[in-house]
Formats: C-alpha cells, structure tokens, sequence
C-alpha cells in the first residue's frame, strides 16, 4: 500500500509539472495570490489529504473488499491529485498551503458556510496559517481519534460516515472551481473531482444502508 501511495503522489507531481507547459502555451502568466486556482490548489490539497488518512486507517482496519476497494481508490486517486495541485502551486511559485482563512477564493459562499456551520473553525495558529481551521465536512481531531480507536463493524460504519460528509464538503468546493476558475487545467481536475466524489457519495449511502446505518449532518 505505501508503495502505490507513493507512485500516486510521484504520478500527480509529475502531471502537475507538465502542466507548466499547458500554462506556458497559453500565454497566461501564473494566478495571484488569492484566485481561485490557488485557493483551490491549497484547500483542496489539505481536504484532499485527511480522506487520504482516513483511507490509510481503512485499508488497515477492514477486510470488506467492497470497503478496501474504495478505500484504495481514494488513497491513490486523491494522493496522486494532491501531487497535481502541490506541482502546479510549486510551478506558480505560491505557498503550499494558504496563509489566510480556508475558502477565501470562495467570497460568494464563504460568508454563508461560516454563519451556517458554526462547528467550522476559521483561525489561524501561530505560524500564521490556517492549518488549524476545519473545512465543512473534515473530522475533527476527536473525531479521527475515534475512528483509531473503533474496530471492526464499528469502524466500518464510522469511516463510511465520515468520509460521506467529507465528499459532501468537498464537492461545492470542487464545483465552484470547475465554475470560477480560467485555467483549463483546473477546472478540468475540478470537474473530474465532483463527478468522482458524487459517483463516490452514492456507494458509500448504499453501504451504509447495507449495514442499517445512517449518513451523519454536516458539521
């Protein structure tokens, strides 16, 4: 498994360097500080890495083959995306990760998530990024706890929860990129990431009925 996830995250790297010549060949001069491709490149990358965690603990917590099936296409599919979007950001020499609140790219809705989902934390810690700050849909440190601690049937349920909530948080963000942003090869990972986690969001409702179990709200 460390083996493929490493491929992943070599694989998404190098697309994402060979997007520099897309970008080059279409005259267009890298994205400021704060547009929508950075802020979706940074955001996404860090939504990106917690399903990555939670798909580790599966593979390791599971013997469903339904489950492992689709925990392991979360692990390498959104590994090697996170290589893409850090290659693309290295490329337009932008920081890995954003320094202010999380989906500050997204003024139309940011505003609303922030009034709406009052569990969504948005500070920043002391090295002035927001790493601290949970996007709609992630887990929280307690919750992630949790699901190391939980086996068995227990887990299983669990992990399809959260990771259903984290798709649901994850798809508008993938949408309004696909929507607002003017680089081809952004909007074209943005799209691919909506329509997989909506595929995705489905089997994980069916497996949760499968075992009587109900999706959780959104935080």
């Amino acid at each position: 498994m460390v083996l493929g996830v490493v491929i992943a995250l070599l694989v998404g790297i190098v697309i994402g360097l060979w997007a520099k010549g897309r970008i080059e060949n279409t005259s267009q001069s890298a994205p400021a500080v704060g547009a929508v491709e950075v802020g979706f490149a940074q955001d996404m990358s860090v939504h990106h890495g917690q399903a990555v965690e939670m798909s580790s603990l599966a593979l390791m917590n599971t013997a469903d083959p339904a489950i492992r099936t689709l925990a392991y296409d979360v692990v390498t599919t959104q590994q090697s995306q996170i290589g893409m979007m850090q290659g693309w950001l290295s490329l337009w020499d932008r920081p890995a990760r954003g320094t202010g609140e999380y989906m500050e790219w997204m003024p139309s809705t940011t505003s609303a998530m922030n009034h709406s989902m009052p569990g969504m934390s948005t500070g920043q810690n002391d090295s002035g990024t927001n790493s601290s700050a949970v996007m709609p849909g992630m887990a929280s440190p307690a919750e992630l706890a949790e699901l190391r601690a939980l086996t068995g049937p227990a887990f299983e349920i669990r992990y399809l929860q959260l990771l259903l909530r984290h798709h649901q948080g994850g798809i508008p963000m993938a949408q309004y990129a696909a929507d607002n942003a003017d680089l081809p090869v952004v909007t074209n990972l943005a799209r691919q990431i909506a329509a997989t986690q909506q595929a995705e969001s489905t089997a994980l409702r069916e497996l949760l009925a499968m075992r009587g179990a109900q999706p959780i709200p959104m935080n």
